[in-house]
């Protein structure tokens, strides 16, 4: 089996954000290229940092209802939501940002400013996985199909926020951590407390990671005059990463607590408080790589929150 790398101009695959060596460069049909490079399906780490918020926040609604396990028909209505959210979200960001993409020499060659999707082409991409968006999600009861409607007018507002304040992750935590909220009323039909403090612990957390991120783009969006986190913060963006972390933390702790959670969760919960001191004390401000692997790694602290959270549950539903 033959790659499709080559079948397009090399300067169509360099995506600065991208893996060396992804499937959609590598085996994906050239025709549908653009497209998925358009989802970010190339760059799944904004689908799992979209996903984690739902996940725990489900398993943590089924953790006090005393079950087993996860809904595993719940996971798989937000993986497929994550996905073709996370795409359409992306599209109407490069939509908003067309102006400056092509300015910046880490999103120069994404499909709309390098021309390999029109404008009307990426707007009716859009249309289509926003409707998938919208299948999925009449599958779950009524009241987290208006939460999950609510949430739309976030995500409207969030591409322009760079323009006026320096903290557009704020915004970003807005809409990204609204699974929080969804996952567990999913399950119970409304939102209670501990939904909320997870809600607000998710913020923070990608507030943190965000950060790390912006801090790839930030001389360019100087020059532009686009506003960060990563430019208001500057030198001293560990000590508020550790702010926001342990923030982070606390709020997650606090909302599994209240879902019943006990010392496997709390064991969970420290590993994932090592893998953020990792991520603060390793990071070079100054080194694009660097900043993208701590920020994709975030993935990882994810997985280990989630974990603890399914095996607290058969823990409990042994012993």
């Amino acid at each position: 089996m033959t790659s499709n790398r080559k079948s397009q101009p090399a300067k169509f695959n360099k995506v600065a954000d991208a893996p060396a060596s992804n499937w959609v460069d590598d085996w994906a049909p050239v025709r549908l290229q653009p497209y998925l490079r358009l989802a970010r399906l190339d760059r799944p780490i904004g689908t799992w940092l979209l996903l984690w918020p739902c996940l725990w926040s489900l398993a943590l609604a089924d953790l006090s209802e005393a079950r087993i396990l996860p809904n595993f028909w719940y996971i798989l209505l937000f993986i497929l939501g994550a996905i073709v959210m996370r795409g359409a979200g992306c599209v109407y960001n490069d939509l908003a940002d067309q102006d400056f993409d092509g300015r910046v020499d880490r999103t120069r060659f994404r499909p709309i400013p390098s021309g390999q999707v029109t404008v009307k082409q990426a707007k009716l991409f859009m249309v289509v996985l926003a409707l998938v968006g919208l299948t999925v999600l009449v599958q779950f009861n009524g009241f987290t199909i208006i939460l999950g409607i609510v949430s739309l007018a976030i995500v409207a507002i969030y591409p322009f926020m760079k323009r006026i304040t320096y903290w557009p992750q704020i915004f970003l935590g807005f809409a990204f951590s609204w699974g929080a909220l969804m996952g567990w009323s999913a399950v119970k039909s409304t939102v209670d407390l501990a939904a909320v403090i997870l809600y607000a612990a998710c913020i923070f957390w990608t507030i943190g990671y965000d950060t790390i991120y912006a801090h790839q783009d930030k001389d360019d969006d100087a020059l532009l005059g686009l506003k960060s986190t990563a430019l208001k913060f500057g030198e001293s963006t560990k000590s508020w990463l550790t702010l926001f972390y342990v923030l982070a933390l606390t709020g997650i702790w606090l909302a599994a607590k209240l879902a019943g959670g006990g010392l496997i969760f709390n064991f969970a919960l420290m590993l994932a408080g090592l893998q953020m001191l990792w991520q603060i004390r390793t990071l070079d401000i100054d080194d694009s790589t660097n900043c993208l692997l701590r920020f994709r790694s975030n993935r990882d602290f994810g997985l280990i929150i989630f974990s603890g959270i399914a095996l607290e549950m058969l823990f409990q539903a042994r012993f």
